[in-house]
């Protein structure tokens, strides 16, 4: 592709290419098929304003003014307002990768031709992408219907040259000035423009594509985490067999077990107790029922990608302009696809957290953890070990149990009542994304004891895969000892997962896993 990385056309973008364009920087460039259909649509368009007939978003309001005809002379002027008078947010700024990937989404939307946007409009929304200008976007302002208005509209408003942006360098400036200095012309909106800049939910959108990025990694993060407390505290494999699994066919219970399998092969701990000597009947559920909870979080997971798959797919505008030219209003900006997936995400979020958390509380107590000292303390009494690391699990999750409650099940009327029920999934999003971020440090701290158990095990070793995590671990937290300060390795352990330099460890034996 030469310097080009992904191609936007009225094809839909794959999760990776979202990805790769938020947070990676990757650069775009529209196909010329995209550029012959937005051209197309746009001469209905221009069609469509010079007739007497009133189109509504073309030659009329918006919103609860749809039945007011705009006069020729006013609309430039309407397409100026609209964008100023919805970029409205407030709160704090959101992050630069959910900006860009608003921003591809939207993007892609204009690419498809259906919006009646100007080609030059479309060339210069990937011409910010590319010179790494974000516009500047508050955390509130988005009800998600008519689509993410606020959030959109600070991107509408930078594409005209006003607002704030932060350049490649990430400094805060005017939008005006950095257009300038990357040889961006401002763009002047015509007839429609400024509606179909604004009315989609590519907000929601991206913070789902790359919450399930992360989820994909993260989970598998779960199952190295269960598989090392697990063989921490001598408990069973055999439960992880697969034809005990099959008895439930839920697929990401499967998955989740044939991790657990692969991961504890060959461990010389998990042989020291299976012979007659051991009296041990079950284990506790947070051990036992791992591959039920991970793996059902896998299948949430699959039915988010499958929305979102969906929503990659379409073409998100009120109006649209059909092939045969026709301009219809409709409700497709309404986010309660994405809103109740984004919420859904959120509990099993918390759920695995809570199961996580649980372990590590069986690890620290010398009543329940088969051996090891009470709290992993090197002296317990003079050292508190990692007593404390579990009371900063225990309070993330239950900041998660809180973020697990829907936000898509609220709703709040506005526009004089003309948007009388909103999706809330800008909402639904931003607390994903919370959740998501709760669930690393939790999956964090577990790995983080659990290798501390295991090199307390010793002589005898973990299993080959669980054994690569703690090497890996080890070359940035140092092995058990006296206390030390401890926030640097929760942080450090907590990078190690949020990249996937644990899971990789453990796929150099295991190969990959799931």
């Amino acid at each position: 592709m030469g310097d080009v990385d992904v191609r936007v056309g009225p094809e839909p973008l794959s999760f990776a290419q979202v990805e790769a364009v938020a947070r990676d920087g990757a650069r775009v460039a529209l196909t010329e098929e995209s550029l012959a259909l937005v051209a197309a649509a746009r001469e209905h368009i221009e069609e469509l304003s010079a007739r007497p007939t009133p189109v509504y978003g073309v030659s009329t309001g918006f919103g609860a003014l749809a039945t007011r005809h705009i006069a020729p002379e006013l609309r430039a002027r309407l397409q100026l307002n609209i964008v100023r008078s919805h970029a409205a947010g407030s709160g704090p700024e959101v992050e630069r990768e959910v900006v860009r990937a608003l921003m591809l989404l939207r993007l892609r939307t204009l690419a498809t031709g259906r919006t009646g946007v100007q080609p030059v409009t479309a060339r210069t929304l990937a011409a910010l992408l590319n010179a790494g200008i974000t516009p500047q976007v508050f955390e509130h302002g988005s009800l998600g219907c008519s689509g993410d208005l606020a959030p959109l509209a600070h991107v509408a408003l930078a594409l005209i040259g006003e607002g704030s942006v932060r350049d490649a360098k990430g400094e805060l400036r005017p939008a005006a000035e950095a257009l300038a200095e990357a040889g961006i012309e401002p763009v002047t909106l015509g007839a429609k423009e400024g509606l179909a800049l604004l009315n989609g939910t590519d907000g929601m959108l991206g913070m789902l594509v790359l919450a399930i990025r992360d989820l994909h990694r993260l989970l598998t993060a779960a199952d190295v985490a269960a598989a090392m407390s697990v063989e921490a505290l001598l408990g069973t494999d055999r439960v992880f067999a697969a034809d005990l699994q099959e008895l439930r066919p839920h697929p990401g219970q499967a998955t989740s077990a044939a991790n657990l399998r692969a991961l504890l092969a060959q461990s010389e701990i998990m042989e020291s107790h299976r012979g007659p000597d051991c009296t041990r009947v079950q284990d506790a559920y947070s051990l036992r029922c791992a591959p039920q909870v991970n793996g059902a979080a896998r299948d949430t997971l699959a039915h988010a990608e499958m929305v979102a798959g969906r929503e990659l797919v379409s073409a998100v505008d009120n109006p649209v302009v059909l092939p045969d030219g026709r301009v219809e209003s409709n409700g497709n900006f309404h986010g309660a696809p994405v809103a109740y997936v984004l919420d859904f995400l959120a509990v099993p979020a918390a759920d695995v957290a809570s199961m996580s958390e649980r372990r590590t509380d069986r690890m620290l107590d010398r009543a329940r953890s088969d051996g090891l000292p009470a709290f992993l303390a090197d002296d317990p009494g003079v050292d508190s070990g990692h007593m404390i690391a579990q009371y900063t699990q225990a309070a993330i999750v239950s900041d998660l149990k809180r973020l697990a409650v829907p936000a898509s099940a609220d709703s709040i009327p506005s526009s004089a009542m003309q948007e009388d029920h909103v999706s809330m999934g800008w909402s639904a999003a931003r607390k994903l994304r919370k959740a998501v971020d709760g669930l690393t440090q939790v999956v964090a701290i577990e790995i983080l004891t659990a290798a501390r158990a295991l090199d307390l095990r010793s002589p005898l070793r973990p299993g080959p895969a669980t054994g690569a995590v703690v090497v890996r671990l080890r070359e940035a937290v140092p092995p058990p000892g006296p206390d030390r300060y401890l926030a640097p390795e929760i942080a450090a352990a907590t990078r190690l997962v949020r990249d996937g330099s644990l899971v990789a460890a453990a796929e150099a034996v295991t190969g990959p896993l799931s």
